[in-house]
C-alpha cells in the first residue's frame, strides 16, 4: 500500500498520512460521501473532490498492480520472463502499457503470422529484418520453398515472412505506444453511412470527420451507438507515412568521429557507413561535418511543432521535479490564504516557489545542481 499511497499523495498534493488514513477508512467499508461528511478529522480535511479522485486512483492503481502480477506469472509460466520485462512492468503507469508489454506473450488465435511460422518462414523474416544490402532476398526466399508446407513459390515465402514481421512490429510496445501518440495527435475519426438510404438519428455522422484529440466524449458515445446499431462505418484516418518513417527508424543517426585520421576509417566503420541509415562523418578537431550534424538533428526533431503545440514539453527530469515542488508550494500557499494564516507564513511558501523556479531559470544555482550536471559528463573530454 505504501507505494500506491505515495503516488496518490504526490498526484493530489497532500500528505501521505492523509492518504493512508483515507485508504484505511475505505478498506473498512466506508463510502466516499460518508468519509467526506463525517470523517474530516481522520482525512485531514480532504475535500469531496480530492476524496473522489483518491478513491478512483486507488481502485485504478490496485487493479494496475494486480494486472502486473498476473502478467509476470503468465510470462514466467512460459519460461520467457526476463529482468528487463520485470523492470518495464514495474515502470508501467497505465494498464495500456502493461497490456502492450504482455501482447507478444499472450496466447493468440491462429493468425497469418503463426501459420507462416508453422511453414518455417521465421528465419526468412529475420533475414529481411536485418536489411543487409549484400543479401539477395529473392534468392534466399527460393531456399524456403516447400510444397508440402504450402510454400509453392518465392512470393509465398516472402509474403509469409512479411506477415511475421508485421505482427512483430504490431507487438512491439515501443512502436505501439508511439503510434498511439501519433494517432491521438494527428489522427481523424471518420464515419460514413452504412445504410445511406435509411433515415436515422445518426444522419449528422453519415459523412463526418473530427480530430481524435478534439472530439468530445458525447460524440464518441453517439458514434459508438451508431456503429453498434449498424448505421455507421467508423475508422481512424492516420498519418501512414509518418508511422512508416517511425518504423523504419529514420530518427537514428550513425556518427563516425575522428575522420581526420584515415586509419580510424577501418573496415568496420566503412561497413557501418554503408548501411541504409543516416550516416554522418565528423571531426571535432577540424570541425568537418558539424554543420551537417546540426542540420540532421534539426531535421530529426520538429522544433516548429514543439513551439506551436499546445502542450508543455519538459526535457529535463530535474526541471520536472522542480516544477512539481513549485506546484506543491503553490497549493500550500493557497491553503494558508484560505485559512487566513499570517502573511509571514504565506511569504515563506511564495519565497520557496520563487527559489524552485529560479533553479530552472538559472538565477539560483546551488553547488548540488552543478555537481549533478557535471556528473553526467566526462570532464576529460
Amino acid at each position: 500500500m505504501g507505494k500506491i499511497s505515495e503516488i496518490i499523495a504526490d498526484e493530489l498534493g497532500v500528505k501521505k498520512s492523509q492518504v493512508d488514513s483515507t485508504i484505511k477508512l475505505i478498506d473498512d467499508g466506508n463510502t466516499i460521501p460518508f468519509i467526506a461528511r463525517y470523517r474530516k478529522e481522520a482525512t485531514g480535511g480532504l475535500s469531496d473532490e480530492q476524496l473522489r479522485n483518491l478513491g478512483e486512483r486507488l481502485t485504478y492503481l490496485r487493479n494496475l498492480e494486480e494486472r502486473k502480477q498476473e502478467v509476470i506469472k503468465s510470462i514466467d509460466s512460459q519460461g520467457k520472463l526476463t529482468d528487463e520485462i520485470v523492470k518495464n512492468l514495474e515502470q508501467s503507469k497505465t494498464l495500456a502499457d502493461v497490456e502492450d508489454i504482455y501482447r507478444p506473450y499472450k496466447q493468440k488465435k491462429r493468425t497469418r503470422a503463426t501459420i507462416a511460422k508453422e511453414k518455417g518462414l521465421e528465419e526468412l523474416a529475420k533475414i529481411i529484418l536485418a536489411q543487409d544490402s549484400s543479401v539477395d532476398i529473392d534468392e534466399v526466399a527460393k531456399s524456403f520453398i516447400n510444397e508440402e508446407k504450402g510454400v509453392n513459390a518465392e512470393e509465398d515465402a516472402r509474403s509469409g515472412a512479411l506477415d511475421i514481421i508485421a505482427e512483430a512490429i504490431s507487438d512491439e510496445p515501443k512502436y505501439r505506444k508511439q503510434i498511439k501518440q501519433i494517432c491521438y495527435r494527428e489522427g481523424f475519426i471518420t464515419t460514413k453511412a452504412a445504410k445511406p438510404e435509411e433515415k436515422s438519428s445518426y444522419e449528422m455522422y453519415y459523412d463526418f470527420a473530427e480530430k481524435v484529440n478534439r472530439i468530445p466524449s458525447h460524440r464518441i458515445l453517439a458514434i459508438n451507438r451508431g456503429e453498434k446499431e449498424e448505421f455507421l462505418k467508423v475508422k481512424i484516418e492516420k498519418p501512414t507515412e509518418k508511422i512508416l518513417e517511425l518504423i523504419k527508424n529514420k530518427n537514428a543517426i550513425i556518427l563516425l568521429n575522428k575522420i581526420d585520421k584515415e586509419d580510424k576509417m577501418n573496415d568496420e566503420n566503412k561497413k557501418i557507413a554503408s548501411l541504409n541509415k543516416k550516416t554522418i562523418k565528423i571531426s571535432t578537431k577540424t570541425k568537418n561535418g558539424l554543420n551537417e550534424l546540426y542540420d540532421a538533428i534539426t531535421e530529426m526533431f520538429d522544433f516548429e511543432e514543439i513551439e506551436k503545440g499546445e502542450e508543455t514539453v519538459i526535457t529535463n527530469i530535474r526541471h520536472k521535479n522542480q516544477i512539481s515542488m513549485a506546484i506543491k508550494n503553490v497549493i500550500n500557499a493557497i491553503k494558508t490564504i484560505d485559512e487566513n494564516m499570517p502573511i509571514d507564513i504565506i511569504a515563506i511558501y511564495i519565497k520557496q516557489i520563487l527559489e524552485d523556479l529560479s533553479k530552472i531559470t538559472g538565477d539560483n544555482v546551488s553547488e548540488d545542481i552543478i555537481n549533478e550536471i557535471f556528473s553526467k559528463f566526462c570532464l576529460g573530454k
